[in-house]
């Protein structure tokens, strides 16, 4: 085999030709095992003492490589690199199918004889061995091509699940990289003759009609663009190693460049960074995973997983200790050439760079060495970074990882509508097929687009904290050049976001016209996965925009205008904010209707409560004064009416009206002078007059203040030749009978309504004794946080670690953040946010103390930044109590 040295040649591919490696003078005819020698009939002594092994590469060409039979699998790897001209080595192994047809790598520092069984039976194949969170790291146009073929080969195996929306597309951008511009005729051609995915025949037409899309597009950019798609799947780079958990649950282990996954079927459940692992073992059969116990806790601090023999499991446990040396350590890891400890067993292990690192603490010097133990429980400690030692401490990084906890809140969020509710539907057949093709149609777009944004959010968030290395080539401590490239992307999205007022119009007259998508509504809403109000879920993708822009705003004000990444953050804040004043009036609209929808809902006596032009304005508590005195009602005020309520006595969690004031001609003053009762006032209307009293001076000043600008907004809104009657002209305070008797008179009817969700603003102030304007509510939806948070009671001595999700006045706390539903919910709405006190005995930075009646809670965060996140929002939830956190001083121990 002769080769001209430096020059490129075109390597043929069943795919095409493209850019390759060096020249190959001829190709060969020999049989699989036969060598130039045997073949010619030349043999000689040292015949016997030589391997001859076939190699696959990523093209699928294969080719012969006549090696000396003590050669080591180093030996192999580097000539296979050397002849394709390979310069970024690092990312490739040579992998091969054992005696139990299960693919492993080709170990550098072992005999291959030993390896390999019948070396020359066995096919070698090139592939990618480890995947970087940005496959633009790599240098060469070369590697990506490489990578591009991987990708290829991935999606022709089953190995990167995705949709056959996303298949078509990397499938359309792989023809494009061999075959150029669209041809219908050489396309169709092409594909018959090439095998893109399991699939392709269901989906040609789609491959075809998105390649023509790529005209003008060159072969590196379509590569590109394949990595590009590719790194925002969950299954990028994935391989499964099959398990068990504790509870015989099937499951698959996967290693990546951020530490252990954990998937069922193809969904990811839950991931352990190497930050969160103090050692990785396995006994005979047995995996191990132990944690650092502050991850869950003293008692919980080692999984247990199960594989299939002793065999898959090392071999999980080797890739795993290959993937942590790769990419977590700043030194590519070094073969040893001969092993420096006695064993018996397994002869794997690495000698790891000593990495110094300095930090907040100090310098400290770690001897990353992975040692074993002579025994029969092969057992090799990992000894990772401690988290608290790596993580960076910039204000930029915090403001970007809110971007990040944000965003995983988000998309779980979204998959209660295109997984969960998607899934409950079509379980009963309950939604009308052109209103299905609606609502999925516009949000299915939406929630792929956002699954590859936080995979590289949080890609990049590893690079940013040191979780990830990957022999990085620059700096990635900033987060603008991100939040731009997906801050132009969304525009493509406007369309859909514009369509979601018909779709939420359009799903709320089905649910009224269809019996069986009413009774699938109102049953979804009770699972414990549907945390809030169902068609809340549907404003999330706009009221997202609103989001990035205050982070982007954050982050901008917090950077000088000199820093690297200031310029690239003020453009992504342009770009969002443009899109976001395009759908301001939308957004409006939008949370006004859904309000008005939930309260159809919850409210018995009222119909058509979503009628055109009405606004809804404040809900809340207040006592109305009746023959028996002080009742407490529940009232809500709209733009052009008041009606107040009560709530029955039964299961049910709804309200029964028991007045409807309109605003036209209504006149409010204050009375505590009159009545003698405090926070009192009355409200004048043509029919009637009640008098009302709040819980505190704040409280009535709010539904005054409220009330009138609601009347002078009426007024407005009627004619001027309307003839108003002075409402005061009207017989005396009418004190009604309405407590026992309404009650039974409502108790039929209220026991044939399905129960309600008893998490709603209206629930909470009924039973906080407050109340909540729609302003609230939109500044509500701005102040979203997630994250993990401790939190302690009052009483208890330990701290519990909970991911908690901020939204629609709540506390919602999680194990983690995979989890689909809350284990459990604090309503913030009347309690006193402060910080502690020197009788709480808390000696501990960035706590706050929430505490409504006897009920008291703290909570830590893990960062000044968080701390003062949750300082600033927390009190426009609170009601009650304002006053005193702002005179409250923190204290630090």
């Amino acid at each position: 085999m002769s080769e001209i040295e430096g020059t490129y040649r075109s390597l043929q591919t069943p795919a095409g030709t493209r850019l390759g490696a060096q020249y190959n003078t001829g190709i060969s005819t020999l049989e699989p095992g036969q060598s130039l020698s045997s073949a010619m009939g030349a043999g000689g002594k040292g015949h016997n003492k030589s391997l001859q092994i076939r190699v696959q590469g990523l093209d699928d060409a294969q080719e012969f490589y006549e090696l000396e039979s003590k050669a080591d699998g180093q030996t192999l790897s580097s000539e296979v690199f050397r002849r394709i001209n390979l310069i970024e080595s690092d990312y490739f192994g040579l992998e091969f199918q054992n005696l139990q047809m299960n693919w492993v790598w080709m170990e550098p520092t072992k005999l291959i004889v030993k390896q390999v069984r019948r070396p020359m039976n066995t096919l070698l194949r090139l592939s990618v061995k480890f995947f970087p969170p940005d496959p633009g790291q790599l240098q060469e146009e070369f590697t990506r091509y490489l990578f591009s073929l991987q990708i290829k080969r991935d999606l022709m195996e089953g190995r990167l699940n995705c949709t056959e929306n996303t298949a078509a597309l990397l499938a359309s951008h792989l023809v494009q990289s061999e075959i150029g511009d669209y041809d219908d005729i050489a396309d169709r051609e092409f594909l018959k003759i090439n095998k893109l995915l399991p699939y392709q025949e269901r989906v040609q037409e789609k491959i075809l009609e998105l390649h023509r899309r790529h005209i003008g597009q060159t072969p590196a950019e379509s590569d590109f663009q394949v990595l590009e798609i590719a790194r925002k799947l969950e299954m990028y780079g994935v391989r499964f190693h099959p398990a068990a958990d504790r509870e015989g649950t099937k499951i698959n282990l996967a290693v990546a460049h951020m530490g252990l996954q954990v998937f069922q079927g193809h969904t990811k459940i839950n991931t352990f960074n190497w930050s969160k692992i103090r050692k990785l073992s396995f006994k005979r059969k047995l995996f191990l995973i132990k944690l650092h116990p502050e991850v869950h806790g003293p008692h919980q601090d080692t999984l247990e997983f199960l594989m299939g023999s002793r065999d898959q499991c090392k071999i999980f446990w080797k890739n795993c200790v290959e993937h942590h040396s790769f990419f977590r350590l700043f030194d590519q890891p070094q073969p040893k050439s001969k092993a420096i400890f006695f064993s018996r067993g397994s002869s794997f292990r690495y000698r790891c760079t000593a990495v110094i690192i300095s930090t907040w603490v100090g310098n400290i010097l770690f001897n990353m060495v992975f040692q074993k133990k002579c025994s029969n429980i092969v057992s090799v400690v990992v000894m990772l970074v401690f988290p608290a030692l790596l993580y960076p401490t910039d204000k930029a990084y915090f403001i970007a990882k809110e971007i990040l906890t944000t965003e995983r809140t988000y998309l779980k969020d979204l998959e209660v509508i295109t997984v969960w509710f998607r899934s409950a539907v079509i379980k009963e057949n309950a939604m009308p097929e052109g209103l299905m093709t609606l609502l999925f149609s516009n949000i299915d777009p939406i929630y792929e687009f956002h699954r590859g944004f936080l995979k590289e959010i949080d890609q990049r968030l590893a690079l940013w904290e040191g979780r990830s290395n990957a022999h990085v080539k620059g700096d990635y401590q900033r987060i603008g050049d991100v939040m731009l490239r997906n801050m132009c992307a969304l525009k493509e999205f406007i369309g859909y976001l514009q369509k979601h007022d018909e779709v939420l119009t359009e799903l709320e007259k089905a649910t009224k016209r269809v019996k069986k998508l009413e009774t699938v509504y109102k049953e979804f809403e009770l699972q414990k996965v549907c945390y809030l109000p169902l068609n809340t879920f549907l404003l999330k993708p706009i009221q997202r925009l609103m989001h990035y822009k205050l982070i982007l705003e954050r982050l901008c004000k917090h950077y000088a205008p000199q820093h690297r990444d200031f310029d690239d953050c003020e453009e992504a804040l342009k770009e969002v904010a443009e899109i976001a004043a395009q759908l301001q009036s939308s957004l409006i609209r939008l949370e006004n209707f859904q309000k008005l929808t939930e309260l159809q809902r919850d409210l018995i006596g009222i119909e058509n409560l979503t009628a055109p032009g009405r606004e809804f304005i404040r809900e809340g508590c207040l006592y109305k004064l009746t023959k028996k005195g002080l009742q407490q009602r529940m009232f809500f005020l709209f733009s052009d009416m008041l009606l107040y309520t009560s709530k029955g006595v039964t299961a049910t969690n709804q309200f029964k009206v028991h007045g409807q004031l309109p605003l036209h001609g209504m006149i409010v003053e204050e009375s505590e002078n009159e009545w003698s009762v405090p926070h009192c006032f009355t409200i004048y209307s043509a029919q009637r007059t009640i008098v009302v009293a709040a819980s505190s001076k704040v409280e009535m000043n709010k539904w005054i203040e409220d009330l009138n600008m609601a009347i002078d907004m009426s007024k407005k809104c009627q004619e001027k030749s309307d003839l108003v009657l002075d409402p005061r002209s009207s017989d005396e305070v009418s004190l009604e009978q309405e407590s026992e008797d309404d009650m039974n008179s409502s108790r039929c009817s209220l026991d044939k309504q399905s129960h309600h969700r008893a998490n709603t603003t209206m629930h909470v102030c009924w039973h906080r004794n407050t109340s909540v304007s729609m302003s609230d509510h939109s500044l509500a939806v701005e102040n979203q946080l997630s994250g993990y948070l401790l939190r302690k009671f009052k009483n208890s001595n330990g701290w519990q670690k909970l991911w908690v999700v901020f939204t629609n006045f709540c506390l919602f706390f999680y194990k983690t953040h995979q989890d689909d539903f809350p284990l459990a919910s604090l309503p913030l709405l009347g309690y006193t946010v402060s910080t502690p006190g020197e009788s709480d005995s808390i000696h501990k930075e960035y706590v706050f103390k929430l505490q409504f009646k006897s009920h008291v809670y703290f909570f830590r965060a893990e960062s000044e930044y968080t701390f003062e996140r949750y300082e600033k929002t927390l009190p426009s939830t609170a009601t009650r109590g304002r006053s005193m956190l702002l005179s409250a001083p923190v204290v630090y121990h």
